[in-house]
């Protein structure tokens, strides 16, 4: 069996309102130590922040948000924090704020592939079911597939 990492993460979410405490999950955050790996993806579903607050400031969330991966990368264009060791780095993105950016709590799971539990936490906690294709779609594809391999293979 493949070796599987520890890893911590945290949902990055946008509260439009913070006194209401309403938000949308927007992204995640995962870091893993052993591996001495940092990375946020971030996926903005616009239509829906205007929906809690259709006063948002799109582009001031935008730029906030595109912050995030930059310094997780580290590197000289992440500014000071982003020279700062990679733990360090993650708790500072996740420590609490009470500003429209904010995180989760910092939760732990292990997995084999690090890329791969992110692209698993954007599905589950991220991305909306509008916009994931259905297990039934998912279903049909397999079979259309699987048709059309029969199809070319006659």
């Amino acid at each position: 069996m493949p070796d599987r990492f520890l890893y911590d993460y945290a949902i990055i979410r946008v509260v439009p309102k913070v006194e209401r405490e309403e938000f949308i999950n927007v992204g995640a955050i995962v870091s893993c130590g052993t591996k001495k790996f940092l990375e946020a993806r971030i996926e903005i579903d616009e239509q829906r922040l205007m929906a809690i607050d259709s006063t948002l400031d799109l582009e001031m969330i935008r730029n906030h948000l595109a912050v995030i991966p930059i310094i997780c990368a580290g590197g000289k264009e992440s500014g000071a924090i982003g020279q700062l060791p990679h733990r360090e780095r993650f708790h500072w993105l996740v420590a609490p704020r009470s500003t429209i950016v904010q995180t989760s709590r910092v939760h732990t799971g292990f997995c084999q592939n690090l890329p791969g539990a992110i692209e698993h936490l954007l599905d589950t906690m991220v991305r909306s079911s509008c916009r994931k294709p259905s297990v039934q779609a998912q279903l049909l594809a397999v079979g259309n597939d699987a048709h059309e391999m029969r199809s070319h293979s006659s």
